[in-house]
């Protein structure tokens, strides 16, 4: 049994405190997987917010003031240049809507529906990381979801979730979402679907050694152009997912029923490849209903349900080791980055 929890706190509070706390081990253990050396320190993190992120400086310094104001935490929380993460998702646009299926390892999913107002608008998403999002909504209509962009590549950058958070808290339009994105570096390769209100879609493709690559093509799996790192793509069936949904798009067929069925849909849970929930993004109604097998939960940036849904997913050993454990306290959990 998975839960997933909404929680709207607009600013960083108690329940939060309390969110950091519990999975604080976990994180620390995923950030320092490769060693203290191998991350950056304080100083840089906190140049590279200013610089790149200043809006967001205030809200990471009462992060880290209610984690303790320790280092360690200060730097994690920062989300730049951790180490990187590779799973699968797919997503695509139509009929006015940003559909996407995310797939992980259950274990490791916070399963945090956030509700915050960081900076005076509200935006609505799956959290990652305690504050980053998977994906997100905000009250100007703006909805995207990243999925990893199947490359080895990495570099100094930020994690995608947080770039995801930036964008809800700064953007209003398609364009502008893709006019900041040109100017944040990122530490690995991601595919960002992007809708607005106004119906301007695209799928932008960045990496941290090459420019942002952006394109009409409305559905996106877990490669770029082509595929560059083989035996990741045949692992999470990138092409042959990718296929399948422009071909229901070709037949006019796409559905967010079809999200619900294999292949888009993945049983995969114990080699960390299990849908865990697909989400319905309405930037008209500033809205997302996440979708499981029989479940629907709608939230909005205008009418948010706190509480919480437990989804039972089909059975395998990774599901059932991981029903005991809360959201976020596996003990090896890690960030999910999709």
């Amino acid at each position: 049994m998975l839960e997933f929890h909404a929680v709207a706190e607009p600013q960083p509070g108690p329940r939060l405190r309390a969110r950091f706390e519990a999975t604080w081990p976990a994180y620390r253990s995923w950030y320092l997987r490769d060693g203290d050396a191998a991350r950056p320190s304080y100083p840089v993190v906190r140049e590279a917010l200013r610089a790149h992120m200043p809006e967001l400086v205030p809200t990471w310094e009462r992060l880290v003031e209610l984690a303790g104001g320790g280092d360690l935490a200060a730097r994690m929380l920062s989300l730049y240049d951790p180490p990187p993460l590779v799973t699968g998702c797919s997503q695509a646009v139509y009929g006015g809507t940003l559909v996407r299926n995310y797939d992980f390892d259950p274990a490791l999913l916070e399963g945090v529906i956030a509700l915050t107002e960081l900076r005076g608008r509200r935006v609505v998403g799956m959290s990652d990381c305690l504050w980053g999002l998977l994906d997100g909504v905000n009250d100007a209509g703006l909805a995207m979801s990243l999925a990893f962009g199947g490359r080895r590549a990495t570099g100094p950058g930020f994690a995608m979730p947080l770039v995801v958070r930036y964008l809800l808290e700064l953007c209003e339009t398609t364009e502008e979402a893709v006019s900041t994105l040109a100017r944040l570096p990122v530490q690995a390769s991601y595919n960002l679907t992007i809708l607005d209100r106004a119906g301007e879609a695209v799928t932008a493709h960045v990496a941290p050694d090459r420019p942002v690559s952006v394109g009409r093509a409305l559905v996106a799996t877990n490669h770029q152009h082509s595929v560059e790192w083989p035996e990741h793509a045949e692992a999470v069936r990138s092409e042959e997912r990718e296929r399948h949904m422009l071909d229901l798009i070709a037949a006019g067929d796409l559905s967010v029923e079809c999200f619900l069925e294999p292949p888009l849909y993945s049983t995969d849970y114990d080699d960390g490849f299990g849908t865990l929930y697909t989400a319905v993004y309405q930037p008209g109604d500033a809205a997302v209903e996440y979708r499981w097998p029989g479940v629907r939960w709608r939230q909005s940036c205008g009418a948010f349900e706190e509480g919480m849904r437990a989804v039972r997913l089909p059975s395998s050993k990774a599901s059932s080791d991981s029903s005991h454990e809360e959201p976020g306290q596996a003990s090896s959990a890690l960030p999910s980055a999709g």
